[in-house]
């Protein structure tokens, strides 16, 4: 597949990770429609050349495939080698990729009969409680979601560069809003952006997952409830404001797209994956000048300490931790 179209001078190129089914194939099937040349990347080889092959037949041929794992950087390495030679530049990056770092219950039914008569919050509800959360899916949640976009990020970077227009969209979510963790001290330095630091995001990456073995996530304040995927997804955001203030030529943005209809969500959602495509593309086609290190909800710049309406139904409140809890020994964020 990775012959079967050919560099157009003028063209924009665009690379949507995880493209080959949900929101990203919407993204990759939106962008080709608008003439941008699309790269659509997947793990599975298979898969990937299946949704090119059903993007070709709906009528876009500006699209093509390649292998991508964001977790493997001799992956990531073959994907820029591939751009460099082929485009020697790149004008869009979207980084859709990710997994629910939970283990789903077996044998749920996610039909549409399921969710009838459910509102936004109820369905909310029954997607939470049915999962499980483990750490070996923690970890690998914070290597896909936060380090996997980290690494196709840091490794096109130079072809991005090379663009007049370069845009990189971080697909985000609710759940990495700020006023979800309840513990003060790592909330104020998530919104520190002039004082953090990679290092320092590791650390606390590192310092949560210390604390979910521990079995002290909420003594220690962080977020319950696919925590890992919450807290992944906030420092996303964190390192998307760091990037975009370290490459004031980039727009770099997050884009939450809605409570969508995917696998993620078992199907539970208010939206189809093209509704929330929508709301992703119209954020990687920002005009030039436009904003940048913002995050943006359902198409709109909002905010990110929000909380979102109806969620102290589902989680409880957000509560600050007591002095004696954020001095125990195992969650104690220094």
């Amino acid at each position: 597949m990775e012959g079967a179209i050919s560099s157009v001078p003028n063209t924009r190129i665009a690379v949507v990770t995880g493209g080959n089914k949900g929101i990203g194939f919407e993204v990759c099937w939106q962008l080709a429609s608008g003439g941008i040349t699309v790269v659509l990347t997947a793990r599975d080889e298979t898969r990937g050349a299946e949704a090119v092959e059903k993007l070709i037949a709906l009528g876009v041929t500006n699209v093509v495939f390649h292998q991508l794992d964001v977790t493997d950087t001799s992956s990531i390495a073959t994907l820029v080698d591939f751009l460099k030679t082929r485009f020697g530049k790149l004008d869009i990056l979207v980084n859709n990729a990710a997994i629910g770092g939970v283990e789903y219950l077996q044998e749920l039914d996610t039909s549409e009969e399921t969710f009838a008569g459910m509102d936004f919050d109820q369905m909310l509800e029954w997607m939470v409680k049915n999962v499980r959360e483990r750490i070996d899916s923690a970890k690998k949640g914070v290597q896909t979601n936060y380090y996997g976009t980290k690494h196709v990020t840091e490794a096109v970077l130079p072809l991005l560069q090379s663009s007049s227009e370069g845009r990189i969209v971080n697909v985000s979510s609710i759940f990495g809003l700020l006023r979800l963790i309840s513990n003060e001290k790592v909330r104020r330095e998530l919104s520190d952006i002039d004082n953090m630091t990679e290092e320092r995001l590791d650390e606390l990456l590192n310092r949560f997952l210390r604390d979910f073995e521990a079995d002290a996530l909420e003594a220690c304040g962080w977020p319950m409830g696919c925590s890992a995927y919450k807290v992944a997804k906030a420092a996303m955001n964190a390192y998307s404001r760091m990037l975009a203030r370290r490459h004031p030529a980039l727009r770099v943005n997050c884009a939450h797209p809605g409570y969508v209809k995917t696998d993620i969500t078992m199907n539970s959602g208010v939206l189809t994956p093209e509704e929330g495509a929508r709301n992703v593309v119209k954020v990687a086609l920002l005009p030039d000048g436009g904003p940048t290190g913002k995050y943006f909800a359902e198409g709109e710049e909002a905010s990110l300490c929000e909380v979102p309406a109806g969620w102290r139904r589902v989680h409880g409140p957000v509560r600050r931790p007591s002095a004696d809890e954020l001095a125990c020994l195992p969650c104690h964020v220094v």
